[in-house]
Parts: structure tokens; sequence; C-alpha cells
């Protein structure tokens, strides 16, 4: 969208309302993308697991999907719509041996919940939608925690923030 001296419209743009005279405008992170062979597998992925929903033009019909997916944070007064994770296909992607060094993790991605028994819940839906556990310290007595690979092979965690 441009406005009629063609310079980028960032109130459309972004939502937000613009920056005091003087001010700096600093960028704002968009979305985290992750190089995937299987684009749809793991935008579901990550979408069953979040209770996310596709951004428009960005779901299964989409005409590009297999080469790429955004999910997004549903607007529901807890958690704004902003939030969001993007797929993109790669032929090849190195799965992560994290601990081992050998192909490190490069990025991984941080989840919180409010409590240990949503931490388990979490647990048992990443399970069961197909990560991997890499390893489970939910009876952590300060930071309970549990490190997975999604199918793809990158890691994320889970946090119960109990403090």
């Amino acid at each position: 969208m441009r406005d009629e001296d063609d310079s980028l419209n960032s109130d459309t743009l972004t939502g937000s309302r613009p920056t005091d005279a003087g001010s700096p405008a600093f960028p704002r992170l968009r979305s985290t993308v992750l190089d995937t062979q299987d684009v749809h597998g793991l935008a579901e992925f990550y979408r069953q697991l979040l209770g996310w929903e596709y951004a428009p033009g960005n779901g299964p019909d989409d005409e590009e999907a297999d080469e790429w997916r955004i999910i997004r944070s549903p607007l529901d007064g807890r958690h704004p719509r902003g939030q969001m994770l993007a797929f993109q296909h790669a032929d090849q992607v190195p799965r992560s041996t994290w601990p081992d060094p050998e192909v490190p993790q490069q990025l991984h991605l941080d989840f919180t919940v409010e409590t240990v028994a949503q931490l388990r819940e979490s647990r048992e839906r990443a399970l069961a939608l197909g990560a991997t556990l890499i390893r489970d310290e939910s009876d952590h007595p300060v930071e309970p925690i549990c490190v997975y690979a999604d199918r793809a092979g990158h890691p994320f965690c889970i946090f119960a923030m109990t403090w």
C-alpha cells in the first residue's frame, strides 16, 4: 500500500501509530520462518500445537501452499493477533543433532504456558503430532521445561512460566 507520495503507509501496514517526530523508527519482527521439505506438514504441526490459524491466503487451498505458508495467533482477547510463523520449502534441511554439536540448532523457538499441568498437556499434544522429546525437565522447581524436535528436526521448547 502506498501513500500518494509513493512512500509506504506504515499505519496501514502495521496498524501502529506514527512515531514522534525525530524518534527513530525501528523494524518490528513480522514472523519467524522455518525451512522445511514439507511445508504443509510442518505448518499443520505448529497450527495444531499452538491452536493458531492460517493467515489469509496461506491455507491448504492456496496456490503456493507447497512452497510457503503462514500461520498466526488468533485474535482471542488474551493473545492479540500479530505473532506469526512462516514455513518455506527447501530441498534439503539437515536435521539438528543438538545437543550433539555436529548439526547445531541455529535457531529454536520458545513457547510458554502458565502451569505445569498445561506443560504436560502440551507435551502430550506435541508428541501426538509427531514431535520428538529431547529433554523433559517438567519437574524442575524453578523453570519447568520440555525440549522437542518438530517433525523437520527444528528444536523448540515449551516452558511453564511459574515465576
